[in-house]
């Protein structure tokens, strides 16, 4: 039996279950008889998430099913859990989840940034009258690399913090609303990012001040541009699904993959919230270029850290139970 056939002969049961599903979500009130026949639907479709994951392992249905057996799984055992439980749950596990197993979308998304990048770099270095073709005439004339450092310790980091959490999560959310185009806004927001911080490296290059110039970026650089990147690997996720649904109709696609694309942006908020402190306090501070780059390497250190513990803790909880090793 191939893939198509097996969603043929058992999606009915799997509608009726959602169905089930809606109605407990909503807080209706369930008889004996009701309940009874949703731990049956449940029942079987943890058997066909079984049988998925042993002869259809890289098909959309298995990841479906997992999910349709989580959500099932999770109000039929459901406990009190407090509502910090379920936000330290999110980020130590389920983010960190959605981030592995979406991982060439984001990277796709870094490659995109990185060639708008070198792009703008080569053709500037070239000829630095480029810069103002590629780059709009306020920041260019806005730029003075002979000024960098200035003005450190003379800013008001509070208001300079918040504004760039603000810029940076409206970025983000641009690039993972782009999805809905099939990628293609997602796309544009991620080369031309990319060719704005490849040209003000340029100029910064032909100046003599490449050094100094990344000193300031690095420190809130590595984890801001990270989580970029994984708003845009969303974006392009969501915009792949809807360009190639599979046997799934388009509409199923955006129901399915928004919601995932809607958890990796929430996941990459904090990540926002640590490089806006780290921009408005630590980049313009009057500290030498050395503690930068440090700050920056400790922060790498920091995101590799998170990255393998979650990972550790979500393979640990699909061991334990292994009737679900594919959910949180």
């Amino acid at each position: 039996m191939n893939v198509n056939q097996y969603v043929k002969l058992h999606r009915n049961d799997w509608k009726l279950l959602e169905e089930h599903i809606l109605l407990l979500q909503r807080g209706k009130h369930y008889d004996t008889t009701s309940l009874e026949n949703y731990y049956k639907l449940y029942r079987k479709a943890t058997q066909h998430l079984s049988y998925c994951q042993t002869y259809f392992p890289n098909e959309e249905v298995t990841l479906y099913l997992n999910g349709l057996v989580s959500k099932a799984h999770n109000l039929l055992y459901k406990d009190q859990v407090s509502s910090l439980q379920q936000i330290k749950t999110f980020f130590s596990t389920t983010f960190i989840r959605l981030f592995i197993e979406q991982w060439k979308f984001v990277l796709v998304a870094a490659l995109l940034f990185i060639i708008g990048g070198i792009g703008s770099f080569i053709s500037i270095v070239t000829d630095p009258l480029h810069a103002y073709t590629i780059l709009p005439s306020s920041m260019t004339d806005a730029i003075d690399p002979s000024s960098i450092g200035q003005h450190d310790g003379a800013v008001d980091s509070s208001l300079m913090s918040a504004a760039i959490m603000t810029n940076n999560i409206q970025v983000a959310i641009l690039a993972f609303a782009g999805g809905i185009t099939l990628g293609i806004l997602t796309t544009y927001v991620l080369i031309y990012n990319g060719i704005i911080v490849g040209a003000i490296a340029a100029i910064y290059w032909n100046a003599g001040k490449t050094y100094e110039f990344w000193a300031y970026i690095v420190p809130h650089g590595m984890i801001e541009l990270t989580a970029i990147f994984i708003a845009g690997g969303a974006g392009l996720l969501m915009g792949y699904k809807l360009f190639v649904p599979g046997v799934y109709t388009r509409g199923y696609q955006l129901k399915v993959q928004a919601k995932r694309s809607v958890q990796l942006l929430l996941g990459t908020i904090p990540l926002f919230v640590i490089a806006g402190i780290i921009e408005g306090f630590i980049t313009p501070a009057p500290i030498s270029l050395e503690l930068k780059y440090f700050v920056a390497f400790i922060t790498v250190i920091g995101l590799v850290i998170y990255i393998l513990v979650g990972n550790a803790l979500w393979k640990a909880t699909a061991y334990n139970n292994p009737r679900f090793n594919r959910s949180i």
